[in-house]
């Protein structure tokens, strides 16, 4: 699964408007790609195992045609290789595929008792398999498609070419989400909207178990039943997504220094007086609030049940969405079920989310993208304004998430006064001057530089951290492994001497932050646990500490609702800066994509 991108025209050559979506689909992350194409009866497949340009240059030069489709997959069934690489061919039909096809091995044994042979070890080729075989049992592609759906468990986005039909681009959809671009004699296929925005804003989305037929200048859709629907175009309003890195070498750094104006502009609408904390959802009715999300978002997630349960004494939990959909949850009508996602379209958490409208309960979205699946699906949706994240691994993201839920919990408190109301100006006049507050922090390159330089050679990097340092140092270990590659883990400060601090030698980076004041002497004297066993310690705080066994950096005294963002940057830089020395591919690490549209 990853990037998918379709194209079928009157007289306009596709193939550069396939090579172009794909291009700017690149930042999902992916470790091959390919692009099938018909031209006057005749298929051509061209694939590679690496990126777009290697397939563009995998091109002759004059290549023509005026349909086609195209993807770039991170492997989930086979291994990375230029065979399974999409699209997929079997008889009649060529497909790209994002999803899972869970019971592609049963369906398998079906297809080879009828005599298909498979040269892959993709799920994607078995689902081309099964649509070929009823394509040519019931001579009718309408039948083909309905029967594919009842029998295919797991989730899929299908664009496919049939070659005995040249004008027509089908698709089907259940969980991974697909769009279909409109303009005037061609249209446009894509898994996410990125790709069709150099050429039409409108589009058509398809929601599960629809499938669609599109051509030159008419596009059907319907539903599972066959029945032709009624859609709605939608007109995509914010900027072209496809942003260059300007002068920045990486789009990770770039988006580092973004984090000023993104955090700005998230949380603008509810900070310029205390009244405007009311534009926030009233959580007043509820006892309880889940927070569901993966990854970086779990951990913005944390630093929410941390500022609920301090400042509003409110219960709140935190689950990984991979985890949530398979346990007792304990729901009614006093929880609120918080998703958190910066894609809008991560499998697990949309599954989680799925599970949270059967039980009638009620949900609240904190998302990026607009017209996302979980932002559509969710009761109500609080929107950041990242704007689009190019680098896999998340900086601005999760510090748009951290502020949206920072004044979320403001407003709770607010309106059941749990703080006084001249502490909350307070706040909001911090919020208000975050542009000041940070960019020293941003401006401080060359003590990351320094620290990269000291640690980019070492196998091991450990985070500790108590409270809400804790759930930080989670997120700084993540960071550091996802870029960098270097083995990192993060442990809650008082664990490390029940067993961890067994793996202490000379030497070994330890970060830490400390930035609560109830609790800090306990972190400093874990630091010092470390330091007698040899480890090279960092920490970051507002404190003034003064010892040569510590680096220290010193960030700005602010409230609590303000220092995960201060404290949390110096941990992407440092990320960043040792990832640079080791030379790796910064935006896209190995084996990680942007958009995780599978479980």
């Amino acid at each position: 699964m990853c990037g998918i991108v379709g194209s079928v025209s009157t007289k306009t050559n596709i193939i550069p408007i396939l090579l172009n979506g794909l291009k700017t689909l690149e930042y999902r992350g992916y470790d091959s790609a390919g692009i099938s194409y018909l031209k006057d009866g005749n298929l051509t497949i061209n694939k590679v195992k690496g990126r777009v340009q290697d397939l563009e240059n995998n091109i002759e030069k004059n290549s023509f045609s005026n349909i086609g489709i195209a993807h770039t997959r991170w492997a989930t069934h086979g291994k990375v290789s230029e065979t399974n690489a999409h699209p997929h061919n079997v008889g009649h039909i060529t497909i790209v595929h994002n999803g899972i096809i869970e019971n592609f091995n049963k369906l398998k044994h079906k297809l080879e008792e009828k005599g298909y042979q498979f040269k892959t070890q993709a799920d994607t080729e078995i689902a081309a398999g099964l649509l070929d075989y009823y394509y040519k049992k019931y001579e009718n592609i309408d039948k083909a498609i309905q029967k594919f759906m009842k029998k295919v468990d797991g989730s899929y986005a299908i664009c496919m070419l049939i070659d005995n039909d040249p004008n027509t681009i089908y698709v089907i959809k259940k969980d991974s989400p697909l769009i279909i671009g409109q303009s005037q004699d061609v249209n446009y296929i894509a898994s996410d909207v990125p790709a069709i925005l150099k050429y039409t804003k409108n589009y058509y989305i398809l929601e599960d178990y629809e499938y669609g037929k599109v051509t030159n200048n008419n596009i059907e859709i319907y539903n599972k039943e066959g029945n032709l629907l009624k859609k709605e175009l939608k007109e995509y309003h914010g900027s072209d997504l496809t942003s260059d890195k300007g002068l920045y070498e990486h789009y990770m750094l770039k988006e580092i220094m973004e984090q000023n104006t993104t955090i700005r502009k998230t949380i603008n609408p509810y900070i310029n007086n205390i009244k405007d904390l009311l534009k926030m959802p009233d959580l007043t009715k509820y006892e309880r609030i889940d927070i569901i999300a993966c990854g970086t978002a779990m951990h913005a997630g944390l630093i929410a049940k941390y500022l609920f349960e301090q400042y509003t004494n409110t219960k709140c939990e935190v689950f990984l969405a991979s985890e949530y959909r398979y346990q007792n949850n304990f729901l009614n009508n006093k929880v609120l079920s918080i998703f958190i996602s910066q894609s809008g379209e991560t499998a697990d958490t949309l599954a989680a989310l799925k599970k949270v409208k059967e039980e009638n309960c009620d949900s609240l979205g904190i998302v990026n993208v607009k017209e996302s699946s979980i932002a559509r699906a969710i009761d109500k949706v609080l929107y950041t304004e990242a704007g689009t994240e190019i680098a896999v691994a998340s900086t601005k993201a999760y510090t748009a998430q951290v502020a949206l839920l920072s004044v979320l919990v403001l407003a709770h408190a607010y309106r059941t006064k749990s703080i006084k109301e001249e502490k909350i100006l307070n706040i909001l006049e911090e919020f208000r001057s975050i542009t000041s507050i940070l960019n020293p922090i941003l401006e401080d390159t060359k003590t990351y530089e320094n620290i990269a330089k000291e640690i980019y050679e070492k196998n091991d990097v450990f985070y500790i951290g108590r409270g809400l340092d804790y759930a930080l140092a989670m997120e700084g270990s993540l960071k550091l492994k996802e870029i960098s590659y270097i083995h990192s883990e993060a442990y809650a400060a008082g664990e490390l001497k029940h067993g961890t601090i067994s793996l202490i030698t000379k030497d070994t980076p330890v970060f830490s932050s400390a930035t609560n004041k109830h609790i800090n002497t306990k972190t400093i004297s874990n630091l010092k646990e470390v330091i007698s066993r040899g480890a090279k310690c960092y920490l970051i705080t507002d404190e003034d500490i003064k010892d040569d066994n510590i680096k220290v950096i010193k960030i700005k005294k602010v409230s609590m609702f303000l220092k995960p963002l201060l404290t949390i940057i110096p941990y992407q830089l440092i990320a960043y800066y040792t990832a640079k020395l080791k030379g790796c591919d910064i935006d896209k690490p190995r084996n990680l994509a942007k958009s995780v549209t599978v479980e």
